[in-house]
């Protein structure tokens, strides 16, 4: 209902017009079609995309703005506050709790996809599934997420950085929401696309019922529905209401693939450390390349937020490595892979200082302020892993990784409460694999 307040195109609904058509969400679709009549060319529509980009971003900061006094009142002056937040990025944990890293910054990112898919008019009447334009859309709308994610973090002017100063003070110097906000966010994206799809038609095929049907559309599909009110749409709206029976436009026959593993890979991982030296838990990407039908270069950047430290520690690890990937190019269901990866980690923790009383020269004494101390503990060091992973094919474009088991040996010097990293990595994740379809 908030969001329907939010949203100019709501009245109509309010004084009794549908607003989903009452033509069956199943109606069979062709494989090609051509562009409706009256449709904008196919196209990314630029100053609407920067339009509705800066209505979300002025909204986000106007909330922080309001709800976060230390952002009102950073006490530094504008430009070297903002210097000093960007300089000061290091390490992964940034000090927010485990659901605004993982949830609410991915959901951030879905937003900014869906934002995307509103003005990219070329990928409009896509839709979950098998089809190549649909895994192109979606890999477009990240890029997009990456980009606009970036902005509200260290944008010169309307971002964390420049109101408030964010990543200038402890403990909030990490990358971490500059990896999950695209990433995790992409997941996200797809995850209410396969909603969309299965759940939210399977209902519409069993009711009439507008409010029902729009309650569905919005609780399964809460990123888009906060997309299309920033885009001034009904929170429940959806390229189909109008077009139904349009899948895609006319592009002519997909290009011939070479077998083998595909040529670029992405994967967005929930990611976790266990050993003797303690445990932490976090997200990470991993980007692979193709160089032989069986092997790929694989990147790899991973961090975590150490668990189980002492009141006054917070902590992270941060993993960057590279190396050489073996999977078979068949066409099986399941896909296992093994690696052996070289690289760096990072260990950093913030030690939390007794609070120092700090009153103004000529201020009485009830006029201070509480300021808070930190010390900041790095190490680097030399990081190793070998193992592998098993691989769920769901179609040419998607895998979904059902663990990656990795053994990590590094020399990095440890910190207190976490001693060098020796021990198993785990991943899950989603993988998009380009280039095959």
């Amino acid at each position: 209902m908030l969001l329907c307040t939010l949203a100019a195109p709501c009245s109509a609904w309010m004084q009794g017009e549908a607003p989903i058509p009452d033509t069956p969400p199943d109606v069979p679709t062709p494989a090609t079609a051509t562009t409706p009549a009256g449709a904008p060319p196919a196209g990314v529509q630029w100053k609407s995309l920067f339009r509705q980009s800066a209505r979300f971003l002025v909204f986000e900061n106007a909330y922080r703005y309001a709800t976060e006094p230390a952002t009102r009142h950073p006490g530094r002056p504008y430009f070297s506050g903002y210097l000093d937040a960007v300089g000061g990025l290091h390490g992964w944990s940034d000090g927010d709790p485990f659901y605004v890293n993982y949830v609410g910054h991915p959901m951030q990112g879905a937003v900014a996809g869906y934002i995307w898919t509103l003005n990219d008019t070329r990928y409009r009447y896509v839709h979950f599934g098998k089809d190549r334009e649909y895994w192109k859309s979606r890999i477009r709308a990240a890029a997009f997420a990456w980009a606009y994610g970036e902005w509200t973090e260290i944008g010169p002017f309307i971002s964390e950085a420049a109101i408030g100063n964010i990543q200038a003070f402890a403990p909030q110097h990490g990358f971490v929401d500059h990896v999950v906000t695209p990433a995790i966010g992409l997941g996200w994206i797809i995850a209410e696309d396969a909603m969309d799809q299965f759940l939210v038609r399977y209902i519409e095929s069993k009711t009439q019922n507008r409010v029902l049907r729009a309650a569905v559309r919005g609780a399964a599909n809460p990123a888009r529905s906060m997309a299309n009110v920033i885009g001034g749409q009904k929170p429940w709206a959806r390229p189909r209401d109008h077009d139904v029976g349009l899948s895609k436009i006319d592009r002519g026959p997909a290009p011939e693939r070479k077998p083998g593993v595909a040529p670029f890979e992405f994967a967005a991982n929930a990611y976790g450390f266990v050993g003797s030296s303690g445990s932490c838990a976090g997200g990470g990407a991993t980007a692979a390349f193709r160089i032989g039908p069986e092997w790929q270069i694989v990147l790899d950047v991973n961090g975590c937020k150490m668990n189980a430290l002492e009141g006054h520690l917070s902590g992270d690890s941060l993993t960057y490595i590279g190396g050489l990937r073996w999977t078979p190019h068949n066409s099986a269901r399941l896909v296992p892979y093994f690696q052996i990866l070289g690289g760096g980690n990072k260990l950093t923790q913030e030690l939390a200082l007794p609070q120092k009383e700090v009153v103004p020269p000529d201020a009485g004494k009830t006029s201070g302020s509480m300021q808070q101390h930190t010390q900041t503990l790095e190490h680097n060091g030399f990081a190793l892993a070998a193992g592998g992973g098993l691989d769920i094919r769901l179609n040419r474009a998607l895998n979904i990784r059902m663990i990656g088991l990795e053994y990590m040996r590094s020399w990095t010097e440890g910190l207190p409460g976490f001693a060098s990293p020796q021990g198993f990595q785990v991943k899950s994740g989603i993988v998009l694999r380009m280039g095959t379809w």
